[in-house]
C-alpha cells in the first residue's frame, strides 16, 4: 500500500476540511469528476475507505482521521521545501503588511525590520503599531506579532519567543523614595502602572516561586490602553510596572529600570508571528520569521533564563 499521487492526498485534504467533493474541488481549481476519482484512487491505494458517504455529508472514518492529520503535515512540509527552493533561486521580495504592538514595535522589532530590508532590498513593509489586536481574517494585514496564544484554532500560529515571561520593574528614582517590595504580596502597598485592552484592565498580576503560586490584585492612579505609556510612566519613577520582559529588557541592561523580585516568575505571554492561512506563509515570511528567532534569541540581560 502507498499513496501514489500528492494531488490525491490533497484532494482528501480538502475535502475533509471543506466538509465534501465539490467544494474541494473548487478550492483546488479541478472537477468534481477529477476530485471523485482521485479520492477513490487514494482509498484504492491504501485498501480502506476514508470516509463515511450518505447522500447530504461525508464524514471520516478512523482510518481518514488518522490520515488527515498525517496528510496535512506531509503537504505543509512539501509547500515549504518548494518555497525555500523558491527562495533561494528567486530572491525575496514582496510586501508585508505586519500588525504589532506599540511598544515592541517602536523600542524592539523596528531597528530589526530596518536590517532586514538592507539584506532584502525587494521587500517593502506596511506597520501598523497598535495595541489593539488587528483582525487578521478583515483588516489588510498580511501578520501579526502577539503576545499570549492565539485563541482562535484556525490561525496559523508560528511561535518567536516561546519562554517570555512578565517581570516587575521599576525605575530607582521611584525606589528611592518608596522601597522596594519584598513579596508580592506588598504590592499593595505601592503605586502599580496598569496596562488596559478593550477596557479590561490587567490589574490582577501573577507570580510563581517553585510550588507557590500567587495572584496579587494591584492598585495605582494610572491606567493606559498604550503599552508605550505605561513603560514611559515606569521610566518617569511614577510607580511599579509588569511588562513583558521583551519590552523593557534595554531599559533593565541600561539601569533605567531595575528587576524586582526576580526569585518570583511572572505569567508566561509568549510571542508568536499569526497567519491567516497556511498559504500566506511565503518564502518572504519564513524568512523574516527566523530573522526575528534569531534576532529575540540574542537578547542577552536581567529578567532572561
Amino acid at each position: 500500500m502507498k499513496i501514489r499521487s500528492v494531488q490525491d492526498l490533497q484532494i482528501f485534504v480538502a475535502t475533509a476540511e471543506h466538509g465534501g467533493l465539490s467544494a474541494a474541488a473548487r478550492q483546488l481549481d479541478i472537477s468534481p469528476a477529477v476530485a471523485s476519482a482521485g479520492l477513490k484512487r487514494l482509498e484504492a491505494d491504501l485498501g480502506t475507505a476514508l470516509f463515511v458517504r450518505t447522500t447530504r455529508s461525508m464524514r471520516l472514518t478512523l482510518a481518514g482521521e488518522r490520515l488527515l492529520a498525517r496528510g496535512k503535515a506531509l503537504l505543509d512540509g512539501l509547500r515549504e521545501a518548494e518555497d525555500e527552493l523558491r527562495a533561494g533561486t528567486e530572491g525575496i521580495e514582496g510586501q508585508l503588511q505586519i500588525s504589532m504592538p506599540s511598544d515592541l514595535g517602536r523600542h524592539v522589532v523596528l531597528p530589526w525590520l530596518n536590517e532586514f530590508q538592507l539584506r532584502h532590498p525587494g521587500v517593502s513593509l506596511r506597520l501598523q503599531l497598535t495595541d489593539r489586536v488587528a483582525d487578521i481574517y478583515r483588516e489588510p494585514v498580511d501578520i501579526g506579532l502577539r503576545f499570549g496564544t492565539p485563541a482562535e484554532s484556525s490561525m496559523v500560529a508560528l511561535p518567536l519567543v516561546e519562554d517570555n515571561r512578565r517581570v516587575l520593574c521599576a525605575a530607582p528614582s521611584y525606589l528611592a523614595r518608596h522601597g522596594m517590595p519584598a513579596s508580592p504580596r506588598e504590592l499593595a502597598g505601592h503605586n502599580c502602572l496598569c496596562f488596559m485592552l478593550d477596557e479590561a484592565v490587567n490589574d490582577r498580576w501573577r507570580f510563581r516561586k517553585g510550588d507557590e503560586q500567587v495572584e496579587v490584585a494591584v492598585r495605582g492612579d494610572r491606567v493606559a490602553d498604550d503599552s508605550e505609556i505605561v513603560r514611559r510612566w515606569a521610566l518617569a519613577g511614577l510607580g511599579i510596572c509588569y511588562r513583558s520582559r521583551i519590552d523593557v529588557h534595554q531599559d533593565l541592561a541600561a539601569g533605567k529600570l531595575r528587576l524586582l523580585l526576580p526569585d518570583w516568575e511572572g505569567s508566561n505571554v509568549p510571542l508568536y508571528m499569526v497567519l491567516a492561512n497556511r498559504k500566506q506563509v511565503s518564502p518572504a515570511v519564513r524568512v523574516l520569521r527566523e530573522f526575528l528567532v534569531g534576532r529575540f534569541q540574542a537578547m542577552k540581560g536581567p529578567g532572561f533564563s
